[in-house]
């Protein structure tokens, strides 16, 4: 665990940090991207840690790839690349820079690493992990293979390297459909999330889709009537839920899809009103580019999510400290996993 007073005391002797008008001002250009959800006060302090991040990564030749369950000020302040678990998997790949900083949780951290052997990768906080993620091992996937024999396993990004190496490909939510459709086996084998692959099997019926029992703790949370009694109380409002919510939710939701999915849909449909079914962040950080649409109701939060703050980015990319490391045997299985899901979802998109 982070120290965080040492951490301060050291960061203060290099960097002036404390809240500044004028370097939020000089930096307007950025805060536009967010001012819908932060405030100018907020903004001050985090202006500081904003241009001091920027300018390191220049020094240090990193990029910052974050998920969109970032807050607003990672999200538009310091990333390079934004997107979901496939986004970031094929922006790895292109990754010219000597160090990844991945603004995220841990399995993502991994994946850049299995992608990128040679590169350093971060993480700003080692304990971001997930509930997904710690809810399945490679032993899990021997016992779900045991008990059908043949049947490809199919594991959702949101996994350890080691289960990863396990599996015969993984997926994401915006491509689990393509994925298990794919698959050359009338029977066919999802892990971790028990709801993504509840609601992909109503997607995919001529598929026998078997499941690992884990699921994610921000999405297992909502529950059909949530929906049905906000529908009562703010008639007109669409809403759109992830793929990792249970099947009443989503049946009972207007769109479902992935995060990146979720932005598309909101983009191009423009709804008066919508309510996300996801994680807090991701309406607070499309919200500026949509000014017409007013996100409205209950969100959950991720707490490892939020373990990320920009004090810990700018804490790794001063230290270096943070590295990611796969067991190179694991990396090149784990490899494969998740090159068949890049190279399967590129010949479908084509």
């Amino acid at each position: 665990m982070l120290d965080q007073i040492a951490l301060r005391a050291e960061l203060a002797d290099h960097y002036d940090l404390s809240p500044s008008t004028d370097i939020a001002t000089a930096h307007a250009d950025i805060y536009a991207r967010m001012d819908r959800v932060v405030t100018p006060p907020d903004w001050a302090i985090y202006a500081p840690y904003v241009a001091a991040i920027n300018q390191l990564k220049k020094d240090r030749n990193a990029v910052i790839l974050a998920h969109n369950y970032m807050t607003p000020e990672i999200y538009h302040g310091i990333a390079d690349v934004v997107g979901d678990s496939l986004q970031l998997a094929i922006e790895a790949t292109k990754v010219k820079a000597d160090v990844i900083v991945q603004c995220g949780v841990h399995f993502m951290a991994e994946t850049s690493k299995i992608l990128n052997p040679a590169k350093t990768v971060l993480i700003p906080d080692m304990e971001a992990g997930c509930s997904l993620a710690e809810s399945i091992t490679a032993e899990g996937i021997a016992e779900m293979r045991a008990k059908y024999p043949g049947a490809p396993v199919v594991t959702y990004v949101n996994t350890t390297a080691e289960v990863k190496a396990a599996s015969d490909i993984c997926c994401t939510s915006s491509n689990a459909v393509q994925i298990v459709r794919g698959m050359d086996s009338d029977t066919v084998i999802m892990t971790p999330d028990k709801y993504l692959a509840q609601n992909i099997a109503n997607l995919v019926p001529e598929k026998n889709i078997v499941w690992w029992d884990g699921a994610c703790i921000v999405h297992e949370q909502y529950t059909a009537q949530d929906l049905r009694d906000f529908r009562e109380w703010n008639p007109g409002t669409r809403i759109i839920a992830h793929p990792e919510c249970p099947p009443d939710v989503v049946v009972e939701a207007d769109f479902s899809g992935s995060t990146s999915g979720i932005i598309d849909y909101v983009t191009q449909q423009r709804p008066e009103k919508a309510m996300l079914v996801t994680e807090c962040s991701m309406a607070s950080n499309i919200s500026d580019a949509l000014p017409d649409v007013d996100f409205v109701g209950p969100c959950n939060m991720c707490p490892y999510m939020k373990k990320i703050t920009l004090e810990k980015v700018l804490w790794s990319l001063h230290t270096m400290e943070g590295a990611v490391e796969v067991d190179p045997e694991i990396a090149d299985k784990a490899r494969v996993a998740v090159q068949r899901m890049i190279d399967l979802s590129a010949k479908m998109a084509g």
